[in-house]
């Protein structure tokens, strides 16, 4: 692999107060996978594992000024706004402008941030090489610049971007350049970030009991930097684990947590990921009453977002537990309920899955 350099988001350019805002919220992310494989096979088809949720805010503050600047920040913020409205293409093609224009202005700053915002946008519609690429090109300028927290931050990205493009071992070594910067540094919110994408890495290949163990030194950091959202994110990556070793009762404290600082934060990605991780370990653990009680929340959650792939998932899933518990009446009716969301929200593959389910009770009731 080629050596991966320092990524920045911190930039010192003055793009206007609202602009800076909508950036802080919407694009200055950090890439971290929400979810190991084990939690995959829980996610009904279309809804991404994958979660641009973990937010680096830097103040932007280099007031330079010109018809040219103002011309490129003028395409910034409209691909902010395409970025906001889920238009990735647009946005990445209003960012390509302003990459244009502040390479003929010699603006390396604007350039490094522009190459940021494209990289993640990349990320975030599946397109990995065009991602890393535009990443490296932004630590490029990070490195040169000698920034070590962009280096930390621009590490983290990169890898990500490696371990969800199947390179684990790659993703591996590049979290760990970035977890030395941080300790060198003293930088804890950076060390409790690499830590966790550490833990992930590590669940990548297998090896979930030194995920745990990352996870677990992660959440000291990330407690003590008082970072709610990230540390709500590693609880739930920490209960991806315990799961997998079957460790569900673990899991469940894990899962607790993550609900409980995700809902504080209103990070509703990691809701449903929490949520989701309730239920299967107290499936696992056959309290199946508390599982649906669950259910319902997560249910409840689908409708109030508009997310129908999740209410897919809560009627598959209560369809399963009331199957498992011999209700056989509830279960038709949920299963049949499902099929129409899936048909609907044109997930073939999932409706098949419902249908054979659905047989496979209609026949053990006609044959009892």
């Amino acid at each position: 692999m080629a050596n991966p350099i320092g990524l920045s988001h911190s930039t010192g350019r003055s793009l206007g107060n609202s602009f800076c805002t909508a950036v802080a919220l919407t694009l200055n992310v950090l890439i971290l996978l929400s979810s190991t494989g084990v939690q995959a096979q829980f996610v009904p088809p279309g809804v991404r594992s994958v979660e641009l949720d973990e937010q680096l805010d830097i103040p932007l503050n280099n007031g330079s000024q010109g018809e040219e600047r103002n011309q490129a920040d003028s395409f910034m913020r409209l691909g902010g706004q395409a970025q906001r409205q889920g238009n990735y293409a647009q946005a990445i093609a209003n960012w390509l402008q302003a990459l244009n224009i502040y390479q003929r202005m010699g603006d390396v700053e604007g350039e490094g941030l522009t190459y940021d915002y494209i990289g993640v946008t990349y990320a975030k519609i599946g397109r990995y090489q065009q991602a890393e690429d535009a990443l490296r090109r932004r630590v490029g300028i990070a490195r040169s610049r000698q920034d070590f927290q962009g280096q930390i931050y621009g590490l983290n990205n990169l890898g990500t971007i490696l371990l969800e493009s199947g390179s684990p071992e790659s993703a591996q070594q590049t979290f760990a350049q970035a977890l030395t910067i941080a300790r060198s540094i003293k930088h804890r919110a950076g060390e409790g970030l690499s830590l966790s994408n550490l833990g992930l890495a590590a669940a990548a290949r297998g090896d979930y009991f030194e995920a745990i163990k990352r996870y677990e030194a992660a959440l000291v950091l990330r407690n003590q930097w008082d970072d709610a959202q990230g540390e709500g994110n590693t609880r739930n990556n920490l209960g991806d684990a315990y799961r997998a070793v079957n460790a569900h009762k673990a899991a469940l404290i894990a899962y607790q947590g993550g609900l409980r600082l995700s809902q504080a934060t209103r990070d509703i990605p990691n809701q449903f990921r929490a949520l989701r991780g309730l239920v299967q370990s107290y499936s696992a653990l056959k309290q199946y009453p508390a599982a649906l009680k669950i259910l319902e929340q997560h249910r409840t959650l689908a409708q109030k977002q508009a997310n129908r792939r999740e209410e897919l998932l809560s009627l598959r899933l209560t369809a399963q537990i009331y199957s498992t518990t011999g209700n056989w009446a509830t279960a038709r009716t949920l299963y049949e309920e499902a099929i129409v969301l899936a048909n609907a929200l044109g997930e073939t593959q999932e409706e098949a899955f419902l249908r054979n389910d659905l047989a496979q009770i209609i026949y053990y009731r006609m044959s009892n």
